[in-house]
């Protein structure tokens, strides 16, 4: 994503033109953070999640706040960190054009699961094994494939018309870049699918260098609707710049054994391979029945991981180790080192874990550690040089009550009152819902100090409360109505679930949850119910139950306020046999739907008894076709048999 002393005026232009507001960070803060002037580990989630968002969208509008590295291994894995479950990581990062109307993708585009170590690319390959057990492959003879991972403008080519990524559902034609002469990267023809629009990195240095700041700047330029200047017209004329579909770049081939062996010698090759910029290696294996087996998630495919490398070390001394409460009660040690440099970010904080380490470890005043930047913690203590005597708290730096040992970790117990608790939880909520504006950090923390200190006070005030809690007239106006707005609009009951905050029940395990049973029934599932739900442990089980208890009471004074929710399909009616003509169904839905969207028909179709998939397989029983559909999944369907349905065809066969 280049650090920057100030916002430009083109940044402005796109913060702007997006209707981005700053609500948790102030503009001087933000470039602050970009230079490393303030502390990721000092920003609360709301900072951090906001401070995201904003160098994502400048990112990807090609006036990059900070670099793509800096991004990933010091402020996206810093929320890893704190929250692997956050609504945010597991949403495709958008590539956006502003000004211009989105359309449904053909197929959907998802991120890439990111690696930072071997050690995380052996556990994938270990999922795969695993899966490939399950579907009767040999592991032994799977083909891997390896390519680089371009840093470009993420696009779609079906062969008719060139899309943005955009959130990964819904993108924008961007088809006048082809009008305007751009070719297909290696002379390869349309129609090839994912790729990227990039710009050659020595070519950028030779000739582009001096005009545009970086390559993101060129490269977002090209796909505008303004009318290119000379450069960027020259770059195209003379194929320097082109769309470089995945399926053409250079890549290694081979079993596993091979590609553990060899690992670091086949991604030095592959990185330095291309003269284009590469920000990561790109692993994923190639058998279609294993990759429909293993499916994706909102985020990413599980059958492919992006590597990226980036460790740098440093000793430092510790001046002091800073306690704070987390939403969960956790009372988190952050230490605070001699300001020093790793990768370009000024580092003055770094996480010390838990106080159990803390305490055998000797972190403390004084303490010589050496600090990594690396992307699974970034910063992290690696190594206790110099211990020294720690110092541990005894109340909570929030509401002082007493703490308490679990585990590795001391715990404030005093839930109901404790500010750091209440303010983060109700936070969480508002946030996870997602459909609601205006009550982040700051105007959470007026309320609370107002004397508010519940989810469902805050949905009874009126903008006479929220005025005499220190907002103005308008705000108030807005507020009020935005409360309302969250009650009408449509929202997953999983999601609704997830946003209570319950320990070890995010999203992804609410979605679970709620296949199985009802979210009436939630509240009263027994241990054996929950074990019985395919992914759920004995302990994961306990530690639910234990959240929910104490979630109860909240839970229903918030659901009898009439939320509009859309009910999750249960899984057990879905898969039983003989209710209807899409019973037990296998089916893939491509191109633009008239009488709804794709997502609305996949549910339709989940309610019905059908198994929806993503890409065409043997296994598929139908291809449902919208407009404008590429001819390589209908050659596809047609090559494996595949039964080829219209729209209108499709709809003729529901009950």
């Amino acid at each position: 994503m280049g650090n920057t002393v100030c916002l430009s005026d083109a940044q402005r232009a796109i913060l702007a033109a997006a209707q981005c507001t700053f609500d948790a960070l102030a503009e001087d803060e933000l470039v602050a953070i970009a230079a490393g002037e303030i502390a990721v580990t000092t920003l609360s989630d709301e900072q951090l999640e906001e401070f995201l968002q904003i160098a994502n969208l400048l990112y990807r509008g090609g006036e990059e706040l900070i670099s793509d590295a800096l991004y990933d291994f010091t402020f996206l894995s810093e929320l890893e960190r704190r929250h692997p479950a956050h609504p945010f990581l597991h949403t495709v990062e958008p590539e956006v054009l502003i000004e211009a109307k989105t359309v449904e993708l053909p197929v959907r585009m998802l991120s890439t699961e990111k690696a930072y170590d071997f050690a995380t690319i052996v556990n994938w390959a270990k999922r795969i094994e695993k899966a490939a057990g399950e579907c009767g492959r040999d592991f032994a003879g799977l083909v891997f494939k390896v390519m680089p991972k371009l840093d470009g403008f993420a696009a779609y080519d079906d062969g008719q018309t060139l899309y943005t990524r955009g959130d990964g559902r819904r993108g924008t034609d961007i088809s006048r870049v082809f009008e305007r002469g751009l070719q297909v990267a290696t002379g390869g023809r349309r129609g090839l699918g994912a790729g990227e629009v990039v710009v050659s990195r020595s070519y950028f240095r030779d000739h582009l260098a001096a005009i545009f700041d970086n390559s993101r700047n060129f490269q977002a330029s090209l796909i505008k609707e303004k009318e290119l200047e000379a450069p960027a017209l020259e770059a195209i004329s003379s194929g320097q710049a082109v769309f470089f579909p995945f399926s053409l770049l250079p890549c290694w081939q081979g079993p596993w054994a091979k590609l553990a062996a060899e690992f670091a010698d086949i991604v030095d090759r592959l990185w330095g391979e291309v003269d284009f910029d590469v920000d990561g290696i790109v692993l994923e294996i190639s058998d279609e029945v294993l990759r429909d087996h293993l499916g994706a998630t909102r985020h990413h495919h599980r059958w492919q991981i992006a590597y990226k490398k980036n460790t740098e070390t440093a000793e430092v001394r510790v001046l002091r180790v800073i306690p704070q409460t987390s939403r969960s009660g956790r009372v988190n040690p952050v230490a605070e080192v001699e300001p020093t440099r790793l990768s370009g970010a000024l580092i003055q904080r770094a996480t010390a874990h838990h106080y159990k380490m803390v305490r055998e470890k000797g972190v403390g005043p004084g303490a010589l550690i050496r600090l990594s930047r690396s992307g699974e913690v970034i910063p992290k203590i690696e190594e206790v040089l110099a211990p020294v005597a720690a110092e541990l708290p005894d109340a909570c730096p929030s509401c002082g009550s007493p703490l308490v040992w679990e585990n590795d970790f001391l715990l404030c117990i005093n839930n109901m009152n404790c500010p750091a608790q209440i303010t983060h939880a109700i936070e969480h909520f508002f946030k996870v819902l997602g459909n609601i504006d205006g009550f982040g950090p700051s105007s959470v923390r007026k309320i609370f100090d107002g004397g508010k200190a519940s989810i469902p006070v805050i949905y009874g005030l009126g903008e006479e409360d929220f005025v005499a809690l220190g907002f103005g007239p308008k705000q108030a106006e807005n507020m009020v109505a935005q409360l309302q707005r969250s009650l009408v609009l449509p929202i997953e009951d999983w999601r609704f679930l997830a946003a209570f905050g319950m320990y070890r029940m995010g999203m992804g395990n609410c979605e679970k949850l709620l296949a199985a049973h009802p979210l009436e029934r939630v509240f009263t599932l027994t241990r054996e119910e929950i074990i019985a739900i395919k992914g759920f442990s004995e302990k994961t089980a306990g530690e639910m139950l234990a959240g929910m208890q104490a979630t109860a009471a909240l839970f229903d004074a918030l659901y009898g306020m009439g939320f509009n929710l859309i009910t999750t399909p249960l899984e057990t009616s879905a898969e039983a046999p003989g209710e209807g003509p899409l019973s037990g169904k296998l089916i893939v839905f491509t191109g633009s739907m008239q009488t709804g969207s794709r997502e609305d028909m996949k549910k339709q179709a989940k309610a019905l008894g059908a198994k929806i998939g993503e890409s065409i397989t043997g296994k598929t029983d139908l291809l449902v076709c919208g407009e404008k559909v590429g001819a390589s999944k209908l050659n596809k369907a047609e090559s494996l048999g595949v039964r080829i349905v219209t729209e209108a065809e499709y709809l003729a066969m529901l009950p």
